[in-house]
Parts: C-alpha cells; sequence; structure tokens
C-alpha cells in the first residue's frame, strides 16, 4: 500500500527540482525530512511540505505507521510553460519561458 501527494504549477524548472528529489529518493522518512531541512535550494521546501502531506495521507487515510515509512517515488514532471517577451535591440523581442512543474511523492511501509 502507497500514499501520495501531488502539487502542480510550481514555478520551479524541472532540472532544478529533479536535483533536490535525487536526495530524498529511497530515503526514509527521516533522514529525507533532515536532507530537505537543510538544503539551501528553492525546490527543498516545496517538497518538504509534499513530503508532510503524503505523511499524514499515509498515516490519517491508510492507517501506516509513521516510524516505517520510505519515500519509494518522486516524479517530477513539466507542467505548462509561461511564455514572456523582453525587448532587445533593432526592434526585436528576445522570448523568456518561463517554466514550471507538476510534483508528485509516494511513500509506502517498509
Amino acid at each position: 500500500m502507497a500514499a501520495k501527494a501531488h502539487i502542480k504549477l510550481q514555478r520551479v524548472s524541472v532540472r532544478k527540482a529533479n536535483l533536490v528529489a535525487a536526495l530524498i529518493r529511497n530515503k526514509d522518512i527521516a533522514s529525507a525530512i533532515a536532507i530537505l531541512k537543510n538544503t539551501p535550494k528553492k525546490t527543498a521546501p516545496i517538497l518538504l511540505k509534499l513530503l508532510n502531506s503524503a505523511i499524514a495521507n499515509a498515516v490519517n487515510n491508510h492507517g501506516m505507521n509513521a516510524d516505517k515509512l520510505f519515500v519509494s517515488k518522486v516524479i517530477i514532471n513539466e507542467g505548462p510553460t509561461l511564455k514572456r517577451f523582453q525587448p532587445r535591440s533593432q526592434g526585436r523581442a528576445y522570448s523568456i519561458l518561463k517554466r514550471t512543474s507538476n510534483m508528485s511523492i509516494e511513500v509506502s511501509e517498509k
């Protein structure tokens, strides 16, 4: 049995989010929380909040023991890209791509 939590349309690129997600894959809950609290990246507090939500789902909805949980899956997918333009020299327009991501965490019992 696994408990999941999802978040959509977060304003962080997939490449940057995957750097933090790789740190907590297949780790137990206590070490994953410690890693996320001490990681100085923009994605770390977002994933920490998502992990706490997945833990709460596991305990309250599925009746799992919080001490036996570990992070079984962390999936970061690309969301819609916001397209913005900035003026450049000689009347040209320079495109700025503001990338978003959809994140999902799954926790399971050992």
